[in-house]
């Protein structure tokens, strides 16, 4: 197995020292209902999480939650709200998106505000290491005490200009200086410490918590890319000043960020789909297939059209995993082992799992031409679902639709038959007869070359959640999610 590590810019065989592969990803902020680019991080490392598991590793996964921090502060100052009523609210709201979106649970989701002791002893060695130093309440680190300081982000401490804006900047001894504690303000949450009353910053707490649950050397640690510089650097700093052990990490892994349009999804820039919202007009499945696609380290960009797509594809593996035929005669197998390998072969390099799906589909093409030639398919059915559940993390369950509005398709079927001068339109029919009567309709209309007219059906149709599908053996329709 080879994986991408940044610090090294290259492809590394990936050589755990024991069968424990031991993962630190970096978690929410919750003040906020999670969007769709937290999804694309957290489905991500869900399947490499996965993927180690299922090549039989034992693999302990962790994943903070920050639940104190500026936005929260803010947030619950303008909602009236305690911060930590806040974070609770929207960390229950991650949780139910993550289950929606058939991501596993990490081993343990440590909080920032329960850590207090352990950051607090993590601050406490590098002051004393000198790698640190408390000024009017706050507690500083010393960049320029570090000499690779800026290898992960292959950045000199010349080169940078600040990026983070700390309480009592104007106190630091260096621009880059960061705030491993900060102290207190009026009104904010604030634990003791030796330093005075105040709470931690936002770097420290994830080294205190990987050092805390997994030790002095993690194999793998994740995020997105925007979080390189300057959050994990200073992670590196801060972890290895402390434990005096180089590398804290060997593999840093940093997934592609999801766009909107040209831009970066953020809260802060306030260009966001939120899970929930992406979750009423698609599959947990669709979702899943649309992130997986591509390249994990590339970038993506969140399209209707992309997500139709994705969408169309999953119910084409859910069909083929779960439309068994009956009276299927026994004939020479599917070669399953080759797909099985082919799949290991693209998840090993770097996990490519856009490789990966694409196998999944040509397997799925041809249990659907055995099931053309009534030839039984069981074993390849199971090694389908076996590596699309086990490894991608597909459900393969039927998409919920939204039922038919009787009122709407009536209403829509006088429309058409009055535009077109046929008359009245049927007044007894149900729904679907309506649907059905609209779609003889408009075939009349096609084999007529009245293209224009027929148009106009299909795109009424759509406005009401109901898309037509023209195939060789006729027109088809079924309601959108």
């Amino acid at each position: 197995m080879r994986v991408f590590n940044t610090l090294s810019r290259k492809k590394e065989d990936f050589l755990p020292p024991g069968s424990e592969v031991k993962i630190y990803v970096c978690g929410v902020t919750p003040y906020s209902d999670s969007h769709i680019g937290h999804a694309m991080s957290y489905i991500i490392f869900d399947v490499i999480h996965r993927y180690f598991k299922f090549r039989g590793y034992k693999a302990k996964y962790v994943q903070n939650i920050t639940d104190i921090d500026d936005k929260i502060i803010d947030r619950a100052n303008r909602l009236g709200i305690s911060p930590s009523e806040l974070a609770d609210k929207y960390t229950k709201s991650f949780f139910e998106d993550m289950a929606a979106l058939n991501i596993q649970k990490a081993d343990l989701y440590p909080k920032a505000t329960e850590e207090i002791p352990k950051i607090i002893e993590v601050i406490q060695g590098l002051v004393g290491k000198g790698y640190a130093y408390p000024k009017k309440g706050s507690v500083y680190f010393r960049v320029r005490n570090v000499s690779d300081y800026g290898k992960l982000s292959h950045r000199s401490l010349a080169s940078m200009t600040p990026t983070e804006v700390s309480v009592g900047s104007e106190d630091k001894e260096h621009p880059m200086d960061f705030a491993l504690w900060k102290a207190s303000k009026p009104d904010e949450p604030s634990w003791p410490s030796p330093w005075g009353e105040g709470r931690p910053g936002w770097h420290i707490e994830c080294s205190a918590m990987s050092l805390k649950y997994l030790g002095t050397s993690l194999d793998i640690h994740g995020g997105g890319q925007d979080l390189i510089f300057p959050h994990h650097e200073n992670e590196i700093a801060q972890s290895e000043s402390f434990t005096q052990k180089k590398p804290f990490v060997k593999y840093w892994l940093h997934n592609g960020l999801l766009k909107l349009g040209e831009e970066k999804m953020s809260k802060s820039l306030g260009n966001l789909i939120s899970i929930k919202e992406a979750l009423e007009k698609y599959s947990p499945d669709a979702i899943r297939i649309f992130i997986l696609s591509s390249h994990y380290r590339s970038p993506l960009t969140y399209s209707e059209e992309a997500l139709e797509a994705a969408e169309r594809g999953a119910e084409r593996l859910q069909q083929v995993a779960n439309n068994i035929p009956s009276g299927a005669k026994r004939g020479k197998e599917i070669d399953t082992d080759y797909y099985r390998q082919k799949f290991i072969k693209s998840m090993d390099d770097d996990f490519n799992t856009a490789q990966a799906l694409a196998l999944l589909f040509d397997l799925a093409r041809e249990i659907n031409r055995y099931d053309s030639e009534g030839i039984e398919a069981k074993a390849a059915r199971t090694t389908l679902k076996k590596l699309g559940d086990e490894v991608m993390g597909l459900t393969f369950k039927q998409a919920q639709v939204a039922p038919l509005d009787a009122e709407l398709i009536a209403q829509i079927s006088k429309s058409i038959y009055k535009e077109l001068n046929l008359g009245a339109s049927p007044s007894e029919e149900g729904a679907e007869k309506l649907v059905e009567n609209l779609i003889l309709v408009r075939s009349r209309l096609r084999q007529g070359r009245k293209w224009q007219q027929a148009d106009m059906i299909r795109v009424k149709l759509a406005e009401a959640g109901i898309n037509l599908e023209d195939t060789p053996q006729g027109t088809t329709w079924k309601r959108k999610r």
